[in-house]
């Protein structure tokens, strides 16, 4: 099915990050950097609220994400990016919208969910629906998690 024609339902355009996913290239990388702009929303939020959005927006995404892969009859095509979207903002829990934090977020993030360090490869190739296409961006989310806070941690 056409990618474009499945634009004109807001769920599906939702799973192709608001069109950011529709990209030629990288189209992960480009729905992470759109991810930015809500995130530096969302991270005004004091943490409980951030983090009960982070939990509404894996549901929609384990719907969306389905929703969409079964329409296209492919399972995690490369233009379904909200579980970049998800990641990312996992990732940039507590830490400070500050340019050099956002960057580190955006590349730690992006090689996580590039290059699936065990277990999220394995969880990539095991689960399958919109469950599957999010878990392996919310692990990614988690390692760059760990990472952003030690880096915080130790920051001078």
């Amino acid at each position: 099915m056409n990618r474009y024609a499945l634009c004109k339902n807001p769920v599906h355009l939702a799973s192709f990050g608001f069109g950011s996913g529709l990209s030629p290239k990288a189209p992960g990388t480009v729905g992470t950097v759109m991810a930015i702009p809500l995130w530096l929303l969302l991270q005004q939020l004091p943490l409980l609220p951030y983090a009960g959005v982070l939990v509404l927006a894996f549901l929609f995404g384990v719907f969306c994400c389905g929703y969409t892969a079964k329409a296209m009859g492919v399972h995690d095509d490369g233009s379904i990016v909200w579980d970049e979207f998800v990641g990312f903002w996992i990732a940039m829990c507590a830490v400070p919208a500050e340019p050099v934090w956002i960057l580190a977020g955006f590349v730690l993030f992006r090689l996580f969910d590039i290059a699936k360090p065990w277990p999220i490869k394995w969880l990539d190739k095991q689960v399958h629906g919109g469950f599957g296409i999010m878990i392996d961006d919310v692990l990614a989310g988690v390692f760059a998690a760990v990472l952003l806070q030690l880096g915080l941690a130790f920051a001078v």
